[in-house]
């Protein structure tokens, strides 16, 4: 005879947790504010209605040789200037209601609703915010932030950023094409070190801080490397045992910490310096959560989560982008 309902097994014995709550199936490794995040990447600015950086953009020419009794040239010469970007708002609300808090309470509750609820709401919010700094700041008409598809674009000859335009040849990032000469990715090496080398100041100043690509490419640059066949490795308390590989988190290139993201841009590798490239906030405005909101007529409350920020570049030419790794 076919069970009522949940069956006998069902109704006389509890699961069996085996977890102190969910588990995660859905984030990804937000590689981007990881890989930048831990080197004054992200910074606070106290109030204001833009994000500026006084910028030095040209040399002054009156400096060169002169006669015994030449006239100096006395020229003016305009030599800063600023780059602005606007503030963008990045939030959302975490829902709860009476109901759900009241069937939570222990010692019935497999785990406290309320905390994981928040915590997957702080998740959320870094995973679709590390998801928007790969865009062009036009998602959502132009609401969203900036992002490095805007900032270090493929072709830097196009579009304006931080109010400056593409004209003027001293705000440009530094864009490589990588594509293939004859099989993929065998241009990648040749096209990073390039990459690179534009990027800093003769191979010495203005270093690269970080480099990330998508995981493909990632796995053609690591399978590049010298193959090793056996590593050793000690646990300090004597054990050992074989490895055929690196880690993923042990990679560099050319001494640069090297990482994927699995939402990274498809067929890109991004060369970042976080002295460059800046994730501004207003002070007090980074994934701010408010005390809870509870409607009169409903029985609900709600958290609101909000950041208000923007991604800023103020020297774009020590930032750079491979492209077409693949193709």
């Amino acid at each position: 005879m076919a069970d009522p309902n949940v069956g006998q097994v069902a109704a006389v014995a509890w699961e069996a947790m085996v977890s102190d709550g969910p588990v995660d199936n859905i984030f990804s490794s937000q590689g981007l504010l990881y890989l930048l995040n831990e080197e004054g990447f992200k910074e606070s600015v106290s109030g204001g209605r833009l994000f500026e950086f006084s910028i030095e953009y040209a040399i002054n020419s009156t400096f060169k040789s002169y006669g015994e009794t030449d006239q100096l040239d006395t020229t003016r010469v305009d030599v800063f200037d600023a780059a602005r970007y606007s503030q963008k708002i990045f939030a959302g609300t975490i829902q709860f209601t009476d109901l759900e808090l009241a069937r939570n309470q222990e010692p019935g509750r497999k785990f406290d609703v309320l905390e994981k609820k928040l915590e997957n709401g702080r998740k959320s919010a870094a995973e679709q915010l590390n998801a928007m700094l790969y865009k062009d700041g036009t998602g959502n008409a132009s609401l969203d932030m900036d992002g490095l598809a805007r900032i270090i674009p493929d072709d830097p000859t196009l579009g304006t950023v931080g109010g400056i335009a593409p004209s003027f040849t001293f705000w440009r990032s530094r864009s490589v094409n990588g594509v293939k000469t004859a099989t993929a990715y065998d241009n990648l090496i040749p096209a990073m070190t390039t990459c690179v080398n534009l990027c800093t100041l003769g191979g010495v100043d203005a270093y690269p801080t970080g480099i990330v690509m998508d995981r493909a490419t990632f796995e053609a640059y690591e399978a590049s490397l010298v193959k090793i066949e056996r590593l050793v490795r000690n646990d300090g308390q004597g054990a050992t045992g074989g490895d055929i590989g690196f880690l993923a988190r042990a990679l560099e290139f050319k001494g640069i910490p090297a990482i994927y993201d699995e939402l990274c841009t498809a067929q890109h590798v991004f060369v970042l310096n976080n002295r460059f490239l800046k994730l501004l906030y207003l002070k007090g405005a980074w994934m701010r959560m408010k005390d809870p909101i509870e409607p009169g007529d409903r029985l609900t409350a709600s958290y609101r989560v909000y950041t208000f920020g923007n991604l800023t570049a103020s020297a774009r030419r020590h930032l750079g982008v491979v492209y077409n790794t693949a193709t």
